[in-house]
């Protein structure tokens, strides 16, 4: 049987509440965001673009679950505070406190339009699950399926969520990290006591890692072009046991096989 929104979240007076619909904004997921960093979450909804959208005392908050098609996860109830002209002042809500980070919903929309108002929307909110905790990432998905963004690989390794953390801290092996804007490409390695877990987390504090051609990208130390633009991927793994000769050897194999080095690459040798 469906189990709608209103069902566990009554809200009589919808005509005082907009609903964003965070979606991509074409630099950040809000996902990864809300797993990050709880005030950058909140300074979404204190964004004020041209028109005054939030043009009613109450916001509920809603983030694209980008991992599954047409689900949301709750992000609160935010009050609005002040107005002003290029920005809101908000404060969280105490309604559904207590399913922040956890509802899960199920909604088809999909126009273009990221701000609307409540009272068109709620009756059509399906629950879809209510999970167990506050949700910090998705799960560890196997070495052969990781293809993680900057910004999503940032909020794993921050939140030190415990089953990746536990699946590449013990392993050394090859990856990947392309740049998306220009489409080049570097291959390393993590090996001797450093595990992948160990080695990425240096590229989530830094951007680049101490690699010379990536440390030429990472200017801001913001770290913005980074969660823009770069994506990881493990090519190969192999247990901590395994001989540091053989992590080198297959690391020079995918560098010869994707062409990272020289001007079509961002390896040096």
């Amino acid at each position: 049987m469906t189990i709608k929104l209103s069902d566990i979240l009554r809200i009589d007076d919808q005509h005082l509440y907009k609903v964003h619909f965070a979606r991509w904004n074409q630099r950040n997921q809000p996902l990864d965001v809300f797993v990050r960093d709880p005030l950058e979450w909140q300074s979404w909804q204190e964004y004020k673009p041209g028109r005054d959208d939030f043009n009613r005392p109450h916001i509920l908050a809603l983030i694209q679950f980008y991992h599954e098609a047409d689900a949301w996860l709750f992000g609160g109830v935010f009050d609005v505070v002040e107005r002003h002209a290029c920005h809101y002042k908000v404060a969280l809500s105490h309604i559904g406190r207590n399913f922040i980070g956890r509802l899960k919903l199920h909604s088809s929309y999909r126009s273009r339009t990221t701000r609307v108002n409540l009272e068109n929307h709620y009756s059509d909110f399906e629950v879809l699950e209510v999970l167990r905790e506050l949700y910090s990432g998705r799960p560890f998905p196997g070495y052969e399926d990781i293809n993680v963004s900057f910004d999503e690989l940032e909020s794993l390794v921050r939140n030190e969520r415990p089953d990746w953390k536990a699946a590449l801290e013990n392993i050394k092996g090859v990856y990947l990290i392309v740049d998306v804007k220009t489409e080049m490409r570097y291959v390393g390695s993590a090996y001797g006591d450093a595990g992948i877990w160990s080695r990425w987390s240096e590229y989530v504090s830094s951007g680049h890692g101490g690699n010379v051609e990536l440390r030429q990208l990472v200017t801001d130390p913001n770290l913005e072009y980074c969660r823009q633009y770069f994506r990881f991927a493990l090519l190969e793994h192999r247990p901590k046991i395994a001989e540091d000769k053989l992590i080198f050897a297959r690391e020079a194999h995918w560098k010869r096989l994707l062409l990272t080095r020289g001007e079509n690459g961002l390896n040096r040798n």
